[in-house]
C-alpha cells in the first residue's frame, strides 16, 4: 500500500490532508519564511540550498519565494530567480543550468480533478515540470504541471505555458504558442 506522499510523487490522486504531507508543507513554508526574512544574500543562499532538493553551486533567488515543500525543487548551476516567484512542488520541478526567471514567475505542479464530485472530495494530483538549460522565463509567466521545455527556450512575460515545447523557441500568449524560432 502506497503512502499519500508516494502517491503524490507518482502523480496519482492523493490526500493533501495526510499528516506527513501537512508537516512537509509546514516545514517548506517555514523555510520560505526564514528565507524571505533573511538580511543578506549569503543567508538566503544558505537557506535556499537547504530548502531545495538540490542546487548548483551558483544560484541566486530574490525574496519573496513561496513553495509547497521545497524538497521537490532541483536547480542546476547558474540559476537566477527575481522577486516573488512561486514553486508549487507537489511533483518534481527540474530546472537546467543558466536559467533565469523574471519577477512573479509561477511553476504550478498540483492539479485538481475536473469533475466536481471528484474535486470536492479534497483529493488532488500533480504533474512534474522540467525546464532545460539556458531558459529565460519572463515576468509573471506561469508554467503548468506536465510541461517540459527544451533548451534555450524564452517565455514572454505574462504567458501561460500549458504544454511542452522543444528547443530554441520563443513562446508567448495564454495559452503560450511559438512566436519565433531562435537560430543557434
Amino acid at each position: 500500500m502506497k503512502t499519500e506522499k508516494e502517491k503524490m510523487l507518482a502523480g496519482e490522486m492523493y490526500d493533501p490532508s495526510d499528516a506527513e504531507l501537512v508537516n512537509g508543507r509546514l516545514a517548506g513554508h517555514t523555510k520560505a519564511q526564514q528565507f524571505n526574512r533573511a538580511d543578506t544574500d549569503e543567508e538566503r543562499a544558505d537557506i535556499i540550498k537547504e530548502m531545495f532538493g538540490s542546487t548548483g553551486e551558483s544560484i541566486h533567488v530574490e525574496p519573496t519565494v513561496r513553495v509547497d515543500y521545497g524538497y521537490n525543487i532541483h536547480v542546476e548551476n547558474n540559476f537566477y530567480a527575481n522577486f516573488n516567484c512561486v514553486f508549487l512542488d507537489v511533483c518534481p520541478i527540474r530546472i537546467g543550468k543558466n536559467a533565469m526567471f523574471g519577477p512573479g514567475v509561477s511553476l504550478v505542479t498540483p492539479e485538481h480533478p475536473l469533475h466536481p464530485d471528484e474535486r470536492n472530495s479534497g483529493l488532488e494530483f500533480g504533474r512534474p515540470i522540467s525546464i532545460g538549460d539556458n531558459c529565460w522565463i519572463g515576468a509573471n509567466a506561469t508554467i503548468i504541471g506536465g510541461v517540459t521545455l527544451g533548451k534555450n527556450v524564452v517565455v514572454a512575460a505574462g504567458s501561460v505555458v500549458t504544454r511542452s515545447f522543444s528547443d530554441n523557441v520563443v513562446l508567448a500568449g495564454a495559452p503560450a504558442r511559438v512566436i519565433k524560432t531562435i537560430e543557434i
